[in-house]
């Protein structure tokens, strides 16, 4: 697919994803939400990607959902035209034109089998900091500047937010920034456990790099694409024995694969592992093992 919105560049089985508006500081609109679904459905299927990097071009990471339509940008019906209503004229909120663009980015974000790393290069608000909710790993440039300023726009936090955001800073220091709707700094976001580091902008790409490629050149794809849905899905586990089966399906299904094999033959002969099972044919029988709803 040729992209209009974004760049898809893979090299050393790294995938770089870069929004790229720079014009307009890479504002997200409709063709930027189903570019960049597009873009995570093309990865999953490639064998080559390891794992993915995504940042902005110019001096901006994304300023947001595009205001250019003015005060009709956030009014699904004057967007998308009219919802479906009921019978008694209500609302029917499993109309597909109610769903949130940047809740269906960052849905399919979270199902991604790849490791996902942010690098911010600059200004993030809006859909430009909640789409990177669902990203594993956020690296900041010391020019990267956050804000979740929908409390000052009249609406509400979305692409799922409410869920990702108080598990990764908690939950009072989610609500400060959203109660506030304020714009603030890199070395503030860290403090606040947003991001991971704070890099200065010159190294920022690097940094992303060095870490996927230790995650591309040392692991096995299986395993991480395991990890992935382990580690968020538990987030939202009522009790540990929820983590406890599915923990026991992936030591039983892996504890069986020649990538186990070759791993512990590899550590004994002391060289570089070689692993050969892949995320688009190899996934255990109970995979995936979880149920949600879904938009029909």
């Amino acid at each position: 697919m040729a992209y209009e919105t974004i760049k898809y560049e893979v090299s050393e089985q790294i995938l770089t994803i870069t929004l790229n508006r720079p014009d307009k500081l890479n504002a997200f609109n409709a063709k930027m939400q189903s570019e960049l679904i597009n873009a995570f459905d093309a990865a999953d299927q490639d064998d080559d990607i390891r794992a993915i990097i995504v940042t902005g071009a110019g001096r901006g990471f994304c300023a947001g959902a595009d205001l250019s339509t003015g005060t009709n940008t956030f009014d699904r019906d004057a967007q998308r035209g009219p919802v479906r209503r009921l019978p008694n004229q209500q609302v029917d909120y499993s109309d597909p034109r109610v769903r949130d663009g940047g809740g269906q980015v960052t849905l399919r974000i979270f199902k991604s089998l790849k490791p996902v790393i942010a690098a911010v290069n600059g200004p993030a608000v809006g859909v430009g900091v909640t789409m990177q909710l669902a990203m594993d790993i956020r690296i900041a440039s010391e020019a990267a500047r956050f804000g979740f300023v929908f409390s000052q726009r009249g609406i509400v936090p979305e692409a799922a937010s409410s869920w990702f955001l108080p598990r990764i800073v908690g939950i009072s220091q989610a609500l400060e920034w959203c109660y506030t709707g304020r714009v603030f700094q890199a070395r503030e976001a860290l403090a606040g456990r947003l991001v991971s580091k704070v890099v200065p902008p010159d190294e920022l790409l690097n940094t992303a790099r060095e870490l996927a490629k230790e995650i591309a050149s040392k692991t096995a794809p299986v395993s991480i694409a395991l990890i992935r849905q382990m580690m968020w899905r538990m987030t939202g586990a009522e009790d540990p024995m929820e983590a406890h089966k599915i923990d026991s399906r992936g030591l039983y299904t892996r504890g069986r694969s020649t990538d186990v094999r070759e791993g512990i033959t590899s550590f004994l002969e002391k060289r570089p592992a070689m692993f050969k099972d892949k995320v688009s044919s190899d996934m255990p029988d109970y995979f995936p093992w979880w149920q949600e709803l879904e938009y029909k």
